[in-house]
């Protein structure tokens, strides 16, 4: 039966009572409004640990954009009847308060991760990222933890994190849950229409144009220009960045070579909703 937690004492008793049971536990931080790709990384959970604790937390300090984090679909009923049926033991969703119950006072940096793609367009993001997963695994001190790829940036910036600090938990990264039409799974995908949606099918479609462009031996250069004119053709979605680089490290690779293994991202908005999306590939 799923527990819903809101203080990180009560979390932290639980966490202690699996500990003394021997029991594995498995984290899933999510800010909410849950879709099949937040479920899929659940039962990934289920599959590889004892016990599954989520957490539910609309996380201020990384939003660079105040109408951004007002406009952050919450939808914490649903979401808890939602988990009720995936096997979940515990769902953690403390307040702001609660999570930050002084303004923290030390700052993250992430060297070059912070100026590249998300880093670039969303200033202090990765700080509050930062931040708040080294709470969430501080309190909850899981065995493992999940995120999914669709964050590919985020997932570097938590490895880093839990590499650099020796912080002790193996980290997993999933697959991207899709659509029919290809968009990712995202919360933020609520606040577009039906037909929004079938537009925003677009950013998918084209990193699987630059993908075959790349396969075809076409030079870098020449698909990121075959990548923004593609949207310029398009109307109601504003490509803000697209890049060609590497998976592990997300820097930009000067020359191509078979066996190079690659990251196509790109994030874009479609009626004022910014998503983001990637594809890996191996030459």
């Amino acid at each position: 039966m799923l527990k819903v937690i809101r203080r990180k004492s009560i979390l932290k008793e639980a966490v202690d009572e699996f500990r003394k049971s021997n029991l594995s536990i498995g984290l899933v931080p999510t800010m909410g409004a849950l879709h099949k790709g937040h479920i899929s990384l659940i039962e990934m959970s289920n599959m590889h640990y004892d016990v599954t604790i989520a957490t539910i937390f609309v996380n201020p300090t990384q939003f660079n954009n105040t109408e951004d984090l007002a406009k952050y679909p919450r939808n914490e009923e649903t979401d808890i009847a939602l988990l009720s049926k995936t096997g979940c033991r515990v769902v953690f969703i403390p307040s702001v308060d609660e999570i930050y119950a002084n303004p923290p006072l030390i700052t993250l940096n992430f060297g070059y991760l912070e100026h590249i793609m998300e880093g670039k367009h969303r200033s202090g993001h990765f700080n509050g990222v930062g931040l708040v997963v080294a709470k969430l695994l501080g309190i909850a001190r899981p065995d493992g933890a999940y995120f999914g790829q669709k964050d590919l940036q985020q997932f570097r910036i938590i490895s880093r994190l839990v590499s650099d600090l020796d912080i002790p938990v193996q980290l997993h990264l999933a697959p991207i849950v899709r659509e029919e039409n290809g968009l990712a799974m995202s919360s933020r995908n609520e606040r577009l229409t039906a037909e929004q949606r079938q537009l925003a099918g677009n950013l998918y479609k084209s990193l699987s144009l630059s993908s075959d462009l790349l396969f075809s031996g076409v030079p870098q250069q020449e698909v990121k220009l075959a990548v923004y004119d593609f949207f310029k053709a398009l109307d109601g979605v504003d490509l803000e960045y697209f890049e060609i680089v590497d998976f592990e490290t997300l820097e930009n690779i000067p020359s191509l070579n078979e066996g190079d293994q690659l990251a196509l991202c790109l994030a874009a908005y479609v009626a004022g909703v910014r998503l983001i999306d990637n594809l890996v590939i191996e030459l």
